[in-house]
């Protein structure tokens, strides 16, 4: 299930609203976005599935994609605290843990599919047997887990699961955190301000 459970706010289908709100969050033009799977209590968007192609060709493995900048920065630092080491040798140790993790990866593929049926993208074979975050043998990426788990609902990715349990200092799924998260004021972008665009930007033009 997704974060949020509210009748008024659990419809999967974008709203122009929502794609506003998440090229906001992302500080870019939201692309090929097929569903809202999560949402805060509040209604807004916490993380985006992505056609598995995207409609420039290229393909797109990454289907559950967490958007919300609270819940990004949070996962950042637990990323920089050494969370997904700890995840990644647990699984060479834990059995259970590794079982669960391979069923992880086998629902993201599945999911995956479903979505490009819904999409109309259909098969997308360069990315066969490729799911997201490491799975099914390590950790590189908690977004890409938490996105997973708020997308699935409880007991689908137990590491994303974890994640989103270790998120509480900032974030809970039973509370809003988007006041000040974002300018929902601000005009929707219609070019890439990101800050790994930025960056290649300034390094064009110092070669200049």
């Amino acid at each position: 299930m997704p974060a949020s459970t509210s009748p008024a706010t659990s419809g999967r289908t974008p709203t122009q609203h929502d794609l506003d709100t998440l090229s906001r969050q992302l500080n870019r033009p939201v692309r090929d976005v097929v569903e809202i799977p999560a949402r805060c209590v509040c209604g807004n968007p916490l993380v985006a599935a992505t056609a598995p192609r995207l409609s420039n060709g290229i393909p797109f493995p990454t289907t559950f994609y967490l958007t919300h900048p609270v819940i990004t920065a949070a996962a950042s630092r637990l990323e920089a605290a050494g969370l997904m080491n700890e995840m990644s040798e647990r699984l060479t140790t834990d059995a259970a843990l590794a079982s669960a993790y391979q069923g992880s990866h086998e629902a993201y593929i599945r999911a995956r599919a479903e979505i490009g049926e819904r999409s109309g993208t259909g098969p997308v074979p360069e990315i066969d047997g490729v799911s997201a975050g490491g799975m099914p043998t390590r950790v590189k990426c908690l977004h890409a887990l938490v996105g997973h788990a708020l997308s699935a609902g409880p007991g689908v990715n137990p590491l994303g699961d974890e994640t989103i349990a270790a998120l509480a200092p900032w974030w809970t799924p039973d509370v809003c955190h988007c006041a000040g998260a974002w300018d929902d004021f601000a005009p929707v972008p219609h070019k890439d301000l990101s800050r790994h665009v930025k960056h290649l930007n300034q390094a064009s033009e110092s070669s200049i």
